[in-house]
């Protein structure tokens, strides 16, 4: 006779079934034990939105004790990070458009004699837009240095000794959009190739055809490049979708080449889907396929400069960041949109992606055909 009544027996036997089966599948355990410990450090240490370390570029025309003072107040400041002298207006500009600086400060050659003689000296500050937030801190810490300084100088005078020009490249209005929407498509054409790509490998190990295609005359190689080329071309379609949508609807001016951005693109998803052929070689279903790969966003989202700064994160999450190929193509994209980047500044972005592409996609298939043998 069954026995309808509840029973805590045959449940903790149930949990324990289930227990032993969480225990036994490592996937399992590493997205629910691990990703929580990764958005802790990630969110707790690596994310940091008070702007600091602003990477800056120096012009001084003066070269007077004055103007050494004042690069000495912006180098303690800690908000800004000094990374080159320069000797030109020029040199400012091309620092700041091939995003080796976000801020330049320029300091003009008349700038003690005015203060000698009792003028207001203007000091000149350049400013990267494409990053809001950057800018509207370089800004604010810089007027507030000037105005330190000419308290310092004010006593007896009827004017403000020192004054900010300040002068914002790139995106005057420092519209969200113009910063958000190019990384976006970087994120999202990341998201769709990684999906793809494992997804058709495991759809075919659940159907049980994958080997059944590799009794077939087709060899290895030919039926995975056979397989991810759709997906390649399909996030190419999207990745022009999103570009055209930018332009169009939010109206996001692209100052450079579409077409260097895109030649900037084909390496990067060579190395995503390359990461979604990996994935198919760790885990046997499409469930566990995208649980992996919506793993591989987090850190992308949260150390590529997607929202946060690069140069405000603690030293040791910064290198991590130069591992992930969104960093390079995210900066690479606001390079060309905003900046009007071309080769001569984003090559060695280029370079790096295509390195990175090759070895993606390299190591997936040694580990493909390791799993297969």
């Amino acid at each position: 006779m069954m026995n309808n009544g509840f029973s805590m027996q045959r449940m903790l036997s149930v949990a324990r079934k289930e227990f032993l089966h969480i225990i036994r599948d490592p996937a399992t355990l590493f997205f629910a034990l691990f990703i929580p410990v990764l958005e802790l450090f990630m969110l707790g240490y690596a994310i940091n939105t008070n702007v600091s370390n602003v990477p800056t570029v120096i012009f001084d025309a003066a070269n007077t004790k004055d103007s050494e003072n004042l690069v000495r107040a912006f180098e303690n400041s800690k908000d800004f990070r000094i990374v080159r002298q320069v000797y030109s207006d020029l040199d400012v500009s091309q620092a700041i458009v091939a995003g080796k600086a976000k801020v330049g400060i320029i300091i003009p050659q008349d700038y003690s004699k005015n203060l000698e003689s009792r003028r207001t000296a203007y000091l000149k500050v350049i400013v990267d837009g494409s990053e809001s937030n950057v800018a509207a801190e370089a800004i604010n810490v810089s007027n507030a240095l000037a105005l330190r300084d000419s308290l310092q100088r004010i006593i007896g005078s009827q004017f403000l000794p020192v004054e900010v020009s300040p002068q914002i490249l790139f995106n005057p209005d420092t519209r969200s959009a113009n910063f958000f929407i190019p990384g976006l498509m970087v994120v999202m054409c990341q998201m769709m190739a990684i999906m793809l790509s494992a997804n058709a490998i495991v759809r075919e190990k659940e159907n049980g055809t994958l080997e059944q295609l590799f009794m077939t005359p087709v060899k290895a190689p030919e039926l995975i490049l056979g397989k991810l080329i759709p997906y390649l071309v399909l996030t190419f379609v999207e990745f022009c979708t999103i570009l055209f949508l930018m332009r169009t609807v939010f109206q996001v001016p692209i100052a450079g080449h579409v077409l260097t951005l895109l030649a900037l693109t084909l390496p990067f998803v060579f190395a995503m889907l390359g990461l979604g052929l990996y994935i198919s070689t760790r885990v046997g279903t499409r469930e566990a396929a995208g649980q992996m790969a919506m793993g591989t966003m987090m850190p992308s989202i949260f150390l590529s400069g997607y929202v946060f700064p690069l140069d405000s994160m603690p030293w040791p999450f910064w290198y991590i960041a130069q591992v992930f190929p969104t960093t390079w193509l995210i900066d690479a994209a606001r390079g060309v949109i905003l900046r009007g980047a071309g080769w001569r500044e984003l090559w060695i972005h280029s370079a790096v992606l295509w390195s990175m592409g090759i070895f993606s996609f390299a190591l997936a298939m040694m580990k493909f055909h390791k799993r297969l043998t």
